[in-house]
């Protein structure tokens, strides 16, 4: 499982403060746990008024390269703002996001072509919004995935959100998004699939629950990349737990080391 760290996020309101703020000690210790934890990269959003986002986004990443040497995650939902960040990067890491709309992969995937950065594609468009279909869905991510290859960007750097829907408004949210799954891998075996959880919980209570056994399902269905909080020791748990039931885990030795190490299974 790719774990990308949401945590140094400025629409989580704890750190939001910490910007605000200028905490910077509570920015580092966001990276160094998130690094300790397994993260394969630390999303890094500045949640912030866009007047300031460049500034905010300039501090944040000088922080987190400060403290831990694990890959950024640039996440904006302005092209141009990711584009300016990129020569800040220490190392190549994960553009999030892309998506049909507009012209975001144009602007995008010319910059990206020939590095070994990597990047996450929404399947939205401008003629079908966010799309509940998986046939639509898979369509969607068709296109940017062609798109891509013209750039000479590979399957393998390409980290496919099907953006699953909320639970308490579409029943079958989990139905569609684990089909979407399945249609893309099956038409396009070298892609990353991911998602961000907490969007299938949204309006219900105890969202942890919801968003553990989504996580879990959704792996059975071929997602390999998750936008989680690493800190998280169930979250922790139920990636490991369904590793070894999916038969990714020889004879349950990442689990078994997990558990020796305390990462998981702690009182």
């Amino acid at each position: 499982m790719i774990i990308i760290g949401e945590k140094i996020n400025g629409f989580i309101p704890s750190t939001l403060k910490a910007i605000e703020d200028k905490d910077d000690g509570f920015i580092r210790e966001l990276a160094e746990k998130q690094s300790k934890y397994g993260s394969a990269y630390i999303d890094v959003c500045a949640g912030t008024d866009p007047g300031i986002e460049h500034e905010t986004l300039e501090w944040l990443i000088g922080i987190i390269q400060e403290t831990t040497d694990t890959p950024l995650s640039i996440d904006s939902s302005d092209v141009s703002t990711i584009i300016d960040m990129i020569p800040l990067a220490k190392k190549p890491g994960l553009i999030n996001s892309v998506s049909g709309e507009g012209d975001k992969c144009e602007k995008l995937f010319p910059v990206i072509a020939d590095t070994e950065w990597s990047v996450v594609a929404l399947t939205c468009d401008d003629e079908n919004g966010i799309p509940t279909d998986p046939e639509i869905k898979a369509t969607i991510a068709g296109d940017i995935i062609e798109k891509a290859a013209a750039m000479g960007i590979a399957q393998e750097r390409l980290f496919i959100d099907p953006l699953v829907t909320t639970l308490a408004t579409t029943s079958d949210a989990f139905a569609s998004f684990g089909d979407a799954v399945r249609i893309i891998k099956e038409r396009y075996p070298d892609v990353h699939i991911t998602s961000g959880l907490s969007n299938i919980s949204y309006g219900l209570p105890y969202r942890r629950s919801i968003n553990r056994v989504f996580l879990t399902l959704a792996m059975s269905t071929g997602m390999d990349s998750a936008i989680i909080d690493p800190t998280a020791e169930d979250m922790r748990a139920a990636i490991f737990a369904t590793e070894a039931l999916l038969g990714k885990d020889n004879y349950s030795m990442n689990y078994l080391t997990a558990f020796r190490n305390g990462d998981i299974g702690q009182p």
